[in-house]
């Protein structure tokens, strides 16, 4: 059963409520190796890697492979939540590899305007902002091969 919202026409991504989607040229495991390494190339911290899939094998469930990297930067987000110390909710930045029913890999992640839109974020945290939003769009697009 395939949703319309999770066909994706091109590798700029779609969005959707603030999440961005991005088709991967790799399995979910080899999407989140390349972003976990362009996450550290780029001097970034990795916080956690969560196997969604793993998780549900062990609780005796099943779940097509999904996996979560958390990553970010005091730089990055501070001046987020300096701004309004509620973004801190959706920082640090996250992305989910997950593979649909016919086995597509896809590589999702919010959109850092949309949580400054989400806080009411103004003029003060606004540069980082965009520069959160370029970063996470070339992490992206580098780990799922575009």
């Amino acid at each position: 059963m395939r949703r319309d919202w999770l066909v994706r026409r091109d590798w700029g991504g779609a969005m959707t409520d603030g999440l961005v989607t991005l088709p991967s040229n790799y399995p979910v495991p080899d999407t989140i190796e390349r972003l976990r390494d362009a996450v550290t190339a780029a001097g970034l911290q990795i916080f956690a890697r969560v196997d969604h899939a793993a998780g549900a094998r062990e609780a005796g469930l099943e779940l097509r492979p999904t996996e979560l990297l958390v990553f970010g930067n005091a730089r990055g987000g501070t001046p987020l939540m300096r701004d309004e110390q509620t973004a801190g909710i959706d920082l640090p930045l996250k992305a989910l590899a997950w593979a649909d029913e016919d086995g597509q890999t896809w590589l999702s992640y919010n959109d850092p305007a949309w949580i400054a839109e989400r806080h009411a974020l103004g003029e003060p945290s606004a540069a980082a902002v965009q520069t959160l939003r370029g970063a996470i769009g070339r992490l992206a697009r580098a780990a799922a091969g575009a």
